[in-house]
């Protein structure tokens, strides 16, 4: 896989900037090394934007590197559980890296936010909006814990 973390980074950021939510932004940011088509990944990852449609559970750029653990270490065959394992142990480490740089992983807490849910209509985009929610720096949290794992796993010597 050659990429360079930084460029993912931005691409994720510049993502978010565009309108993409923090779980799009993420994928997105690297599907193409997953093989994933961008109006797929664009589509499976979109409900997960905002704690999970707007609810403000678990942060949009976490379920977006989760995704991406599972293109990493796939369990297709339920039957199999040390690739179940591997898939979870996976999303624990990013979530716990993303976790240990920001303090949490749940969307309402990373915002300061009292309410469980909010209206499914998402915010506008403004500079106000920008200014008060730390949503482009989360992503390109998560983006560069994806990165920065990808980048050990191609350093690993070959077994």
């Amino acid at each position: 896989m050659d990429f360079i973390l930084e460029e993912r980074v931005k691409k994720a950021r510049d993502l978010f900037r565009q309108g993409y939510n923090c779980s799009q932004s993420v994928f997105l940011a690297y599907n193409d090394l997953l093989g994933v088509e961008s109006t797929l990944a664009a589509t499976i990852s979109g409900p997960l934007g905002g704690g999970m449609g707007r609810l403000r559970e678990v942060c949009g750029a976490v379920s977006g590197m989760s995704l991406i653990a599972g293109f990493l270490a796939p369990c297709p065959d339920p039957a199999v559980r040390q690739a179940k394992a591997a898939t979870y142990a996976l999303v624990q480490e990013f979530a716990e890296r993303f976790r240990a740089e920001n303090g949490a992983i749940v969307c309402r807490e990373l915002l300061g936010l009292a309410c469980r849910k909010e209206e499914p209509v998402p915010a506008e985009r403004t500079a106000e909006y920008y200014k008060k929610r730390p949503c482009v720096e989360l992503v390109a949290c998560a983006a560069r814990i994806v990165g920065e794992y990808l980048q050990r796993q191609n350093a690993a010597p070959e077994e």
